[in-house]
């Protein structure tokens, strides 16, 4: 019989074309049951249910151990949307006090990518958030009638003072930004938002847990799987010990109610900051529960800005508070020495340019000129050291040694301050004014409103307060921060770590001394406490846009300070006015306690002022 040898290769053509098929079905297998996660994923929400087990955020108390934030119980509708199985809705809506216009709109919101791009049918989606406690209570009894829905626990934020708002921050429900930058976090979790809340947010959250829940073939909680092995128990955030003092802190801002301005307070020897009030303030317990996004728009369209941190972000001009570095500056430069005497006739008078002050002795060297306040004495210094071309050979040369040693003093740049949205303030360089006036055609009579702290001169109440700090240290700072302890944490370097200035520590007793002048018989003569020696300097900073800023630094005790405030009121005159009384009775009263009879009359009259009618913002 004659083989048929085409029948032989079709066999094989077949058989291959099968071997083809099954590999082609288990390379497919492969991917849908190992490789691909989305497949198993679909798989386990069948036969699993994972439900995240939220740990309850770190406490934060002040730096006396009093609780200042603390956690209570909180509680959000969720449901998973293929497991929703007919209900009675309007029963559901009475028990939640909702409408059942409101119920609607809130599933269609949740179903819409656009409003939650993370929405999946097979996973857990928010329904409401923060209810009641009589709401859960009405809910929890029968959360049997309404398959598919369940109860998530988490906490709410709790204030033990009302006070500290801006240092403290708040907590918000995370966006898809947040979630995107961070794979910790999952539609409907909460993150830090302003404040120790922002910044210490991964100390602050802990760690999730998570409880695996089995089904049945109808999607029915049967029980916990393998009794809970796989669960994963859910580790409390840290506990934080702030350095503000909270009993000074609503002192501060009792004091600056009905003002615009700021008052920092920091502990030289450590950096840390006492008290850091950012006026107006606001309650931090607006910013809790299911009112927070209409008291957040409130306050975000208030005139007087209550959200903006004045104390980090204000950028002002530091007036005459700014003479001491100037003083450090012309020291350590070698234009002036202690003898040293400028004359001050109504103020700096040159080449047809007049800068005023106010009447006072003449000629008179620096540290009676910060004793007075003399415009024209630290004028003509700026002048002599910008003109000085045999030892900096041009004005821009001198101007960037000048800057320099500014920057070195904390001014210009970030502090590195341990809260969000810290502002640099502006301290400008020569090609700032090779830019405006051209390159050689300007000197120091061009730019002599810098050396008062006017001009294009911009600080930030903390930078003041920092170099009134620096002072009282006599030659040295450490990064303000408002976090004096983390819970078994080591505290981060930079935050601990001394800095020195590119000033001859011996110059700072120089102008130490001067600010201790102002006080027995200057313009701070309001800051003379009978048991307590202080050290100050007053400044009007001129406001081209109403009256006048009246600002103030101090410091205390003089041999070994335990306090430098910087207070800083906007559109109230004179520094004498507001200024130095507020932050005389700051210092008083953290070293003592209480503010002593024979001065009870000046808290009074700040207590009850009001500088906001003079802003020009009109009043609510």
């Amino acid at each position: 019989m004659r083989k048929d040898y085409n029948l032989e290769k079709r066999k094989y053509v077949i058989g291959g074309f099968i071997v083809a098929i099954v590999c082609i079905f288990l390379v497919r297998l492969f991917n849908l049951q190992v490789a691909d996660s989305k497949y198993k994923a679909y798989a386990d929400s069948n036969a699993f249910l994972k439900k995240a087990i939220y740990p309850s955020r770190g406490i934060i108390y002040d730096r006396n151990g009093k609780v200042v934030v603390f956690n209570q119980p909180a509680y959000d509708v969720k449901l998973i949307p293929k497991d929703v199985q007919p209900f009675d809705t309007l029963d559901f809506c009475k028990t939640l006090s909702i409408t059942p216009g409101q119920f609607k709109k809130r599933i269609a919101d949740m179903k819409d990518r656009r409003l939650n791009p993370g929405y999946s049918a097979y996973s857990p989606q928010t329904f409401m958030t923060h209810l009641s406690a009589e709401d859960y209570g009405r809910l929890q009894e029968k959360m049997y009638r309404y398959p598919g829905f369940f109860i998530q626990k988490r906490i709410l934020r709790e204030y033990g003072y009302d006070a500290a708002a801006n240092v403290l921050g708040n907590i918000r429900e995370v966006s898809q930004a947040d979630i995107d930058k961070d794979s910790y976090y999952a539609p409907g979790d909460y993150t830090g938002d302003l404040g120790v809340e922002k910044s210490y947010e991964k100390y602050l959250r802990g760690e999730k847990g998570v409880e695996i829940l089995i089904r049945d073939a109808k999607g029915q909680i049967q029980g916990r799987y393998e009794d809970g092995a796989q669960d994963k128990q859910a580790v409390s955030g840290k506990n934080l010990k702030l350095s503000i003092d909270i009993d000074l802190q609503q002192y501060a801002e009792s004091l600056m109610v009905n003002k615009i301005g700021a008052v920092v307070a920091i502990e030289p020897v450590t950096g840390e900051i006492l008290a850091m009030v950012s006026a107006p303030t606001y309650s931090p317990s607006l910013l809790v529960g299911r009112q927070r996004g209409s008291n957040y728009k409130e306050l975000a369209q208030n005139k007087y800005k209550p959200l903006f941190d004045r104390a980090l972000m204000g950028a002002y001009p530091p007036g005459s508070t700014f003479k001491p570095g100037q003083g450090l500056i012309l020291l350590q430069e070698g234009i002036i020495n202690l003898s040293t005497a400028y004359p001050c006739y109504g103020g700096y008078i040159n080449a047809g340019l007049k800068v005023g002050c106010h009447g006072h002795g003449s000629p008179l060297p620096l540290k009676p000129a910060l004793q007075t306040s003399c415009n024209a004495f630290f004028c003509w210094g700026l002048k002599n050291m910008l003109d000085r071309r045999s030892k900096y050979g041009s004005t821009a040369e001198a101007f960037e040694v000048w800057k320099n040693h500014l920057v070195s003093l904390g001014y210009g740049y970030r502090l590195g301050v341990d809260l969000p949205g810290e502002s640099r303030g502006f301290i400008p360089n020569a090609k700032f004014y090779n830019k405006r006036y051209g390159e050689n055609r300007w000197n120091g009579n061009t730019i002599i409103s810098v050396s008062i702290g006017q001009g294009e001169i911009l600080a930030t109440p903390i930078q003041i307060a920092n170099l009134c700090a620096s002072i009282a240290n006599r030659g040295w700072f450490i990064t303000p921060h408002v976090v004096k302890e983390i819970e078994d944490t080591v505290m981060p370097q930079e935050l601990i770590a001394k800095r020195f200035p590119t000033i001859n520590q011996t110059y700072f007793n120089d102008v130490a001394e001067g600010m201790r002048m102002a006080v027995l018989g200057g313009t701070c003569s309001l800051a003379n406490l009978p048991d307590i020696e202080v050290a100050g300097k007053t400044g009007t900073a001129q406001n081209p846009h109403g009256k006048d800023h009246s600002a103030f630094i101090g410091f205390a005790p003089y041999d070994n300070p335990r306090i430098a405030v910087c207070v800083y009121v906007e559109n109230a005159g004179f520094g004498a006015t507001y200024g130095v009384p507020i932050g005389s009775l700051v210092i008083e009263k953290y070293l003592n306690g209480k503010i002593s009879e024979s001065r009870k009359y000046l808290e009074q009259r700040m207590l009850e002022s009001n500088t906001i009618i003079y802003s020009g913002v009109k009043k609510h």
